[in-house]
């Protein structure tokens, strides 16, 4: 805690250290030839014994300081000394220890909490905060994307292992995550889809009606519904459904050391966690994209029914006439990129978890936040590559 210049650590009280155990803090300058060259602590310097003397006791401290800079600072005949004492003292000596310090050991451990790197006064900054808190959040960006290039650069190395030994591909593994992101996510995305596409159908009639042009909320609905509307709102669903259960999956795999397990075994991580949840999700994602397609397309059949008066036999045998094949392969296809981006960065962010449970949850929210803005950040660009295919 002290420099080079303290004197050594004595374990053993002064003889003239004979406060009583509750006496109030003092501040005494030493007598004899060392006057005004050694202060002494001594009394109970804790809440209780500072009590509304906090101010005086640090003014005090840090005039002795300013007055005498060299002088000899005695700990020893401190009957009580707590963190609030020791805050105290650390405050009036200029948040650093004395060059000359006499102390306890059991004093050791309240000075040193102050003396940790955040409790030290910062240098003037040259650059402003918010600058430098934008710098900070691009490195850590730029981390992220890094870390990603790597994972994605294993998942191709253990791919082509797999196709060259297909006795190492994981079917079990694959199989639960097609049953656990498919099968499972059918009730919601069909709730989801059924209503989004009927309150979508409504507005779209309420307008058309108003011109005239009732047929075509047909060709509206299912353009926007197959090309964009139904892969992004299944894609966004299972991101935050899915998603976040992988990350969590794997964090825990983290925080109960299962991770460390595998390695010591020789087990891939890519190969037994990250490669069958990346080729279930890219496979079953498309599915319910169709899945909630066809649901949003029901809830807008019902309303252009109840709105307009349109026929559902109308509706069905209009569909493909209006709507070219192309928009449905293109909502497919983005549909298998969705799934391997959530199901990437999914495992991502589950293999960054530290071992403590709050690592854990600020993991499961930035795999989603991360998915779900990715999603849209993709699908633009599939729109504005695409915006000639299929119309």
């Amino acid at each position: 805690m002290s420099d080079a210049g303290a004197l050594p650590l004595e374990t053993r009280n002064p003889a003239w250290a004979t406060e009583p155990p509750d006496a109030a803090p003092q501040l005494l300058a030493g007598g004899g030839e060392a006057a005004g060259r050694e202060w002494r602590v001594s009394g109970d310097w804790t809440v209780l014994g500072l009590r509304e003397r906090y101010t005086e006791l640090r003014e005090r401290v840090a005039a002795a300081v300013a007055e005498t800079p060299d002088a000899l600072w005695d700990l020893r005949p401190l009957s009580r000394l707590d963190t609030a004492g020791a805050l105290t003292l650390w405050q009036g000596w200029g948040r650093k220890p004395p060059r000359r310090l006499l102390w306890l050991p059991e004093h050791v451990t309240l000075f040193s909490q102050f003396a940790q790197p955040g409790a030290l006064p910062r240098p003037k900054r040259r650059i402003g905060p918010q600058v430098e808190l934008a710098s900070l959040r691009l490195l850590g960006f730029v981390r992220h994307g890094v870390d990603i290039v790597a994972l994605v650069g294993r998942l191709l190395l253990d791919f082509i292992t797999v196709l060259r030994h297909p006795s190492l591909i994981g079917w079990r593994e694959i199989s639960a995550n097609v049953f656990r992101t498919g099968a499972q996510a059918l009730p919601i995305t069909a709730l989801v889809g059924f209503l989004v596409g009927l309150t979508l159908s409504y507005l779209i009639s309420r307008q058309l009606k108003s011109y005239g042009a009732d047929i075509f909320v047909i060709n509206i609905l299912g353009l926007a519904v197959l090309r964009e509307l139904g892969p992004l709102l299944a894609a966004i669903i299972v991101a935050g459904r899915s998603g976040s259960a992988m990350t969590a999956q794997i964090g825990v795999m983290r925080v109960t050391q299962e991770l460390d397990a595998l390695s010591v075994m020789g087990i891939s991580h890519t190969m037994r966690l990250v490669l069958p949840k990346v080729l279930a999700l890219a496979v079953t994602l498309p599915l319910v994209a169709l899945w909630t397609s066809a649901l949003m397309l029901t809830g807008g059949m019902v309303a252009a029914g109840a709105q307009l008066g349109l026929d559902p036999a109308t509706f069905l045998r209009t569909l493909p006439d209006v709507v070219e094949p192309a928009n449905l392969w293109l909502g497919w296809t983005k549909s298998v990129l969705f799934g391997g981006i959530i199901a990437l960065l999914a495992s991502h962010f589950g293999l960054r978890v530290k071992p403590n449970t709050e690592s854990l949850g600020q993991a499961v929210t930035q795999s989603v936040v991360t998915a779900i803005t990715l999603v849209i950040v993709v699908d633009a660009v599939f729109a504005v590559l695409f915006s000639d295919v299929g119309i």
